[in-house]
Protein backbone atom coordinates (compact mmCIF):
# COMPACT_ATOMS: atom_id res chain seq x y z
CA UNK A 1 0.00 0.00 0.00
CA UNK A 2 1.33 3.53 -1.23
CA UNK A 3 2.37 5.77 1.97
CA UNK A 4 -0.86 8.54 0.54
CA UNK A 5 -3.25 5.33 0.46
CA UNK A 6 -2.19 4.63 3.62
CA UNK A 7 -3.03 7.95 5.16
CA UNK A 8 -6.29 7.99 3.67
CA UNK A 9 -6.98 4.70 5.13
CA UNK A 10 -6.15 6.18 8.51
CA UNK A 11 -7.62 9.28 8.21
CA UNK A 12 -10.90 7.41 7.44
CA UNK A 13 -10.57 5.16 10.13
CA UNK A 14 -10.15 8.11 12.77
CA UNK A 15 -12.86 10.22 11.70
CA UNK A 16 -14.70 7.43 11.57
CA UNK A 17 -14.61 6.63 14.64
CA UNK A 18 -14.81 10.65 15.92
CA UNK A 19 -18.23 10.72 14.02
CA UNK A 20 -19.38 8.27 15.93
CA UNK A 21 -18.71 9.40 19.55
CA UNK A 22 -20.67 12.44 18.35
CA UNK A 23 -23.47 10.73 17.60
CA UNK A 24 -23.40 8.86 20.88
CA UNK A 25 -22.92 12.41 22.80
CA UNK A 26 -25.46 13.89 20.39
CA UNK A 27 -28.19 10.53 21.25
CA UNK A 28 -27.24 10.99 24.70
CA UNK A 29 -28.18 14.78 25.11
CA UNK A 30 -31.45 13.81 22.95
CA UNK A 31 -32.38 13.91 19.49
CA UNK A 32 -34.22 16.40 17.73
CA UNK A 33 -35.98 14.81 14.37
CA UNK A 34 -37.75 15.75 11.16
CA UNK A 35 -38.94 13.77 8.56
CA UNK A 36 -37.27 13.85 5.09
CA UNK A 37 -41.08 12.19 3.17
CA UNK A 38 -40.41 9.00 1.69
CA UNK A 39 -36.38 9.61 2.28
CA UNK A 40 -37.29 8.29 6.10
CA UNK A 41 -36.21 10.56 9.14
CA UNK A 42 -32.97 12.40 10.29
CA UNK A 43 -31.78 13.82 12.91
CA UNK A 44 -30.05 16.65 14.59
CA UNK A 45 -27.42 14.20 14.94
CA UNK A 46 -27.01 13.22 11.10
CA UNK A 47 -26.37 17.00 10.91
CA UNK A 48 -24.01 17.39 12.82
CA UNK A 49 -22.07 14.13 12.22
CA UNK A 50 -22.32 15.40 8.07
CA UNK A 51 -21.00 19.24 9.49
CA UNK A 52 -18.02 17.79 11.29
CA UNK A 53 -16.88 14.98 8.55
CA UNK A 54 -17.40 17.47 5.79
CA UNK A 55 -14.82 19.89 8.15
CA UNK A 56 -12.49 17.22 8.88
CA UNK A 57 -11.96 15.57 5.82
CA UNK A 58 -11.94 18.09 3.43
CA UNK A 59 -9.82 19.75 5.84
CA UNK A 60 -7.34 17.39 5.72
CA UNK A 61 -7.87 16.71 1.81
CA UNK A 62 -9.25 20.33 0.52
CA UNK A 63 -8.70 18.74 -3.15
CA UNK A 64 -10.92 15.91 -3.04
CA UNK A 65 -14.90 16.14 -3.93
CA UNK A 66 -17.69 15.46 -1.42
CA UNK A 67 -20.91 13.66 -1.97
CA UNK A 68 -23.04 12.82 0.78
CA UNK A 69 -26.72 11.76 2.19
CA UNK A 70 -26.92 15.23 4.39
CA UNK A 71 -25.42 18.16 2.05
CA UNK A 72 -27.17 19.17 -0.82
CA UNK A 73 -25.50 18.01 -4.16
CA UNK A 74 -23.01 19.71 -6.22
CA UNK A 75 -21.85 18.45 -9.92
CA UNK A 76 -18.36 20.27 -8.57
CA UNK A 77 -17.87 16.63 -7.48
CA UNK A 78 -17.61 15.42 -11.46
CA UNK A 79 -14.39 17.06 -11.99
CA UNK A 80 -12.46 15.62 -9.29
CA UNK A 81 -10.19 12.83 -8.63
CA UNK A 82 -11.13 11.57 -6.19
CA UNK A 83 -14.25 11.51 -3.74
CA UNK A 84 -15.30 11.65 -0.65
CA UNK A 85 -18.45 9.24 -0.79
CA UNK A 86 -20.01 9.57 3.03
CA UNK A 87 -23.08 8.65 4.63
CA UNK A 88 -22.84 10.33 8.36
CA UNK A 89 -25.24 7.59 9.83
CA UNK A 90 -26.52 4.59 7.96
CA UNK A 91 -29.31 3.30 9.75
CA UNK A 92 -31.17 6.41 11.59
CA UNK A 93 -33.93 4.26 12.72
CA UNK A 94 -31.62 1.85 14.42
CA UNK A 95 -29.82 5.06 15.85
CA UNK A 96 -33.22 6.92 17.29
CA UNK A 97 -34.20 3.62 18.78
CA UNK A 98 -30.96 2.89 20.64
CA UNK A 99 -30.54 -0.24 18.43
CA UNK A 100 -26.98 -1.15 17.52
CA UNK A 101 -27.09 -1.45 13.78
CA UNK A 102 -26.27 1.69 12.70
CA UNK A 103 -22.99 2.64 11.12
CA UNK A 104 -20.41 5.51 9.85
CA UNK A 105 -20.06 5.24 6.31
CA UNK A 106 -16.82 6.63 4.38
CA UNK A 107 -15.18 5.75 1.22
CA UNK A 108 -12.57 7.67 -1.33
CA UNK A 109 -14.14 7.37 -4.89
CA UNK A 110 -11.53 7.25 -7.68
CA UNK A 111 -12.21 7.01 -11.52
CA UNK A 112 -15.41 5.26 -10.39
CA UNK A 113 -14.06 2.82 -8.00
CA UNK A 114 -14.15 2.88 -3.96
CA UNK A 115 -10.46 2.96 -3.27
CA UNK A 116 -10.51 3.27 0.17
CA UNK A 117 -13.24 2.40 2.78
CA UNK A 118 -13.87 2.38 6.44
CA UNK A 119 -17.31 1.22 7.95
CA UNK A 120 -17.87 1.88 11.83
CA UNK A 121 -20.70 0.61 14.18
CA UNK A 122 -20.17 2.59 17.12
CA UNK A 123 -21.97 0.61 19.59
CA UNK A 124 -20.84 -2.62 18.51
CA UNK A 125 -17.19 -0.83 18.40
CA UNK A 126 -16.82 -2.96 14.85
CA UNK A 127 -14.45 -0.73 12.53
CA UNK A 128 -14.30 -2.70 9.07
CA UNK A 129 -11.79 -1.15 6.63
CA UNK A 130 -10.31 -2.09 3.22
CA UNK A 131 -7.74 -0.64 0.47
CA UNK A 132 -8.17 -1.72 -3.07
CA UNK A 133 -6.36 -4.41 -3.42
CA UNK A 134 -4.72 -5.34 -0.10
CA UNK A 135 -7.69 -6.79 1.48
CA UNK A 136 -10.70 -6.44 4.15
CA UNK A 137 -10.12 -6.27 7.81
CA UNK A 138 -12.49 -5.81 10.80
CA UNK A 139 -10.76 -3.88 13.71
CA UNK A 140 -7.22 -5.02 12.08
CA UNK A 141 -8.11 -8.17 11.70
CA UNK A 142 -8.69 -10.12 8.08
CA UNK A 143 -11.99 -11.06 7.03
CA UNK A 144 -13.24 -13.71 4.72
CA UNK A 145 -16.71 -13.97 2.66
CA UNK A 146 -18.17 -17.43 3.28
CA UNK A 147 -17.77 -20.07 1.28
CA UNK A 148 -21.22 -21.59 1.23
CA UNK A 149 -22.30 -22.74 -2.01
CA UNK A 150 -26.12 -23.31 -1.78
CA UNK A 151 -28.46 -20.86 -1.26
CA UNK A 152 -30.70 -24.16 0.27
CA UNK A 153 -30.48 -22.60 4.26
CA UNK A 154 -28.13 -19.69 3.34
CA UNK A 155 -28.54 -16.72 5.64
CA UNK A 156 -30.07 -13.73 3.69
CA UNK A 157 -29.80 -10.30 4.97
CA UNK A 158 -33.06 -9.26 3.08
CA UNK A 159 -37.15 -8.67 3.76
CA UNK A 160 -38.33 -12.58 3.55
CA UNK A 161 -41.56 -11.15 2.26
CA UNK A 162 -39.67 -10.01 -1.09
CA UNK A 163 -38.95 -13.79 -1.63
CA UNK A 164 -42.85 -14.65 -1.10
CA UNK A 165 -43.79 -11.79 -4.12
CA UNK A 166 -45.55 -13.29 -7.29
CA UNK A 167 -42.43 -11.63 -9.29
CA UNK A 168 -40.15 -14.77 -9.60
CA UNK A 169 -40.05 -17.35 -12.37
CA UNK A 170 -37.91 -19.91 -10.37
CA UNK A 171 -39.00 -20.69 -6.54
CA UNK A 172 -36.39 -19.79 -3.69
CA UNK A 173 -34.85 -22.30 -1.21
CA UNK A 174 -35.71 -22.22 1.94
CA UNK A 175 -32.85 -19.24 3.33
CA UNK A 176 -32.64 -17.85 7.03
CA UNK A 177 -33.38 -14.55 7.29
CA UNK A 178 -32.06 -11.62 9.12
CA UNK A 179 -32.05 -7.19 9.53
CA UNK A 180 -29.96 -5.15 9.68
CA UNK A 181 -30.71 -1.17 9.57
CA UNK A 182 -27.26 -0.02 8.29
CA UNK A 183 -26.76 -1.04 4.08
CA UNK A 184 -23.28 -0.79 4.39
CA UNK A 185 -23.17 -2.62 7.89
CA UNK A 186 -25.14 -5.87 6.10
CA UNK A 187 -22.54 -5.57 3.18
CA UNK A 188 -19.63 -6.14 5.61
CA UNK A 189 -20.81 -8.58 7.67
CA UNK A 190 -21.33 -11.09 4.25
CA UNK A 191 -17.71 -9.88 3.45
CA UNK A 192 -16.82 -10.98 7.06
CA UNK A 193 -18.48 -14.36 6.80
CA UNK A 194 -21.03 -13.80 9.25
CA UNK A 195 -23.54 -13.88 6.86
CA UNK A 196 -24.04 -15.14 3.33
CA UNK A 197 -25.71 -12.39 1.22
CA UNK A 198 -27.52 -9.23 1.15
CA UNK A 199 -30.17 -8.37 -1.47
CA UNK A 200 -32.30 -5.46 -2.31
CA UNK A 201 -34.33 -4.29 -5.42
CA UNK A 202 -34.28 -0.76 -5.05
CA UNK A 203 -32.20 1.64 -6.06
CA UNK A 204 -29.13 2.37 -3.70
CA UNK A 205 -27.14 5.69 -3.13
CA UNK A 206 -23.58 5.66 -3.35
CA UNK A 207 -23.46 6.77 0.11
CA UNK A 208 -25.23 3.70 1.29
CA UNK A 209 -23.60 0.98 -0.68
CA UNK A 210 -19.49 2.36 -1.93
CA UNK A 211 -17.83 1.85 1.31
CA UNK A 212 -19.63 -1.98 1.51
CA UNK A 213 -19.16 -2.49 -2.06
CA UNK A 214 -15.29 -2.24 -1.51
CA UNK A 215 -15.08 -4.11 2.16
CA UNK A 216 -17.12 -6.93 0.97
CA UNK A 217 -15.29 -7.04 -2.36
CA UNK A 218 -12.33 -7.13 -0.85
CA UNK A 219 -12.79 -9.95 1.51
CA UNK A 220 -13.75 -11.89 -1.43
CA UNK A 221 -17.52 -11.26 -2.08
CA UNK A 222 -18.94 -10.26 -5.01
CA UNK A 223 -21.64 -7.46 -5.54
CA UNK A 224 -23.78 -6.33 -8.16
CA UNK A 225 -26.89 -5.08 -8.80
CA UNK A 226 -29.49 -7.23 -9.42
CA UNK A 227 -28.69 -8.03 -13.05
CA UNK A 228 -25.17 -8.84 -12.16
CA UNK A 229 -23.61 -5.54 -13.05
CA UNK A 230 -20.78 -4.18 -11.27
CA UNK A 231 -21.41 -0.67 -9.76
CA UNK A 232 -19.80 2.62 -11.05
CA UNK A 233 -19.81 5.15 -8.53
CA UNK A 234 -19.87 9.36 -8.68
CA UNK A 235 -22.26 9.91 -11.77
CA UNK A 236 -24.23 12.31 -12.57
CA UNK A 237 -26.98 10.54 -10.84
CA UNK A 238 -25.56 8.74 -7.87
CA UNK A 239 -27.16 5.43 -7.71
CA UNK A 240 -27.57 1.79 -8.19
CA UNK A 241 -30.48 0.09 -9.82
CA UNK A 242 -30.34 -2.45 -7.29
CA UNK A 243 -28.09 -4.43 -4.73
CA UNK A 244 -26.78 -8.06 -4.68
CA UNK A 245 -23.96 -8.54 -2.12
CA UNK A 246 -23.25 -12.36 -1.71
CA UNK A 247 -20.74 -15.12 -0.97
CA UNK A 248 -18.49 -15.92 -4.31
CA UNK A 249 -20.65 -18.82 -5.45
CA UNK A 250 -23.88 -17.63 -4.63
CA UNK A 251 -23.45 -14.85 -6.13
CA UNK A 252 -24.28 -16.29 -9.85
CA UNK A 253 -27.53 -18.49 -8.26
CA UNK A 254 -29.02 -15.34 -7.09
CA UNK A 255 -28.36 -12.68 -10.03
CA UNK A 256 -29.68 -16.25 -12.31
CA UNK A 257 -33.03 -15.41 -10.28
CA UNK A 258 -33.24 -11.89 -10.67
CA UNK A 259 -31.55 -10.58 -13.93
CA UNK A 260 -35.11 -11.00 -15.81
CA UNK A 261 -36.87 -8.72 -12.61
CA UNK A 262 -37.99 -5.10 -14.56
CA UNK A 263 -37.84 -2.39 -11.99
CA UNK A 264 -39.26 1.02 -12.19
CA UNK A 265 -36.93 3.95 -13.40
Amino acid sequence: MSASAQTDLELLVQAAREAGELALEHRRAGLKIWSKGAAGPVTDADLAVDAFLKERLLGARPDYGWLSEETADSTDRLSKESVFVVDPIDGTVAFMKSKPWWTVALAIVRGGEAVTACIYAPVLRESFAAQRGEGATLNGEPIRASDTSDLDDASMLAEASLFQRPIWDEAWPAMRFDKRNSIAYRMALVGAGAFDAAMALSPKWDWDVAAGELIACEAGAVVSDHKGRPYRFNKFDPRQASLVCAAPALHPLIVRRCAPISLPD
